[in-house]
């Protein structure tokens, strides 16, 4: 998944290109997963938040492709370049930054980040993407009530402010979904006012 944030400007065919291709651009406000920097000025920006990939302008000198890495950009491409090299090395640059994705155990709730699988006793279920990240993101600290202005931050790439009910009926979705595997556990509990955690038991 690509979300670049507002500061990347690569314009406006190209991020169509990206979310035709399956990648989500983030609004301002959102956390991305990779930044796409029109111009070396906008890697110390990012620089630590998440990747940068620099589009150079033509003609861009080493001297200026070296700035920009010693800035901490991740990858540099010089216009005109090729659309689909770009895109592999988006994906590329993602798998670097995501070294320790894997496994999460929650009580009976088991996630495999690499291959996006969830179960619940074993058994697997059927998820969205979005159903999939919003309970990665709440297995990822299931003692603790996350609230809305984060999930929709870290999930949907919303900023704070936003105003929607998405992140409600995605909850109530993954809810029915989880409880169809087993009934006894309401999983996940809707604190009114604050935002949302998983229901235990979680050991730890």
């Amino acid at each position: 998944m690509l979300l670049t944030g507002d500061g990347a400007r690569p314009g406006r065919l190209l991020a169509e290109q990206l979310r035709l291709d399956g990648f989500e651009i983030a609004g301002p406000g959102g956390r991305p997963d990779v930044v796409i920097a029109a111009g070396a000025a906008e890697v110390e920006r990012w620089s630590g938040e998440a990747p940068v990939i620099v589009l150079g302008h033509p003609g861009s000198e080493p001297r200026e492709r070296v700035l920009a890495f010693r800035r901490g950009c991740d990858d540099y491409v010089v216009a005109p370049f090729h659309y689909e090299e770009l895109v592999e090395r988006i994906r590329a640059v993602l798998r670097r930054s995501k070294p320790s994705e894997g496994r999460t155990v929650a009580g009976e709730i088991e996630i495999d980040e690499r291959s996006r699988v969830a179960s619940v006793r074993g058994k697997p279920l059927a998820l969205s993407h979005k159903e999939f990240s919003l309970l990665a993101a709440l297995a990822s600290d299931p003692t603790r009530v996350f609230t809305k202005r984060e999930l929709l931050r870290d999930v949907w790439g919303y900023a704070p402010s936003s105003r929607t009910r998405t992140l409600d009926s995605h909850a109530s979705r993954l809810r029915r979904k989880l409880r169809a595997l087993d009934p006894d556990t309401p999983y996940v509990d809707n604190q009114w006012g604050v935002g949302y955690r998983l229901v235990g038991p979680f050991p730890g």
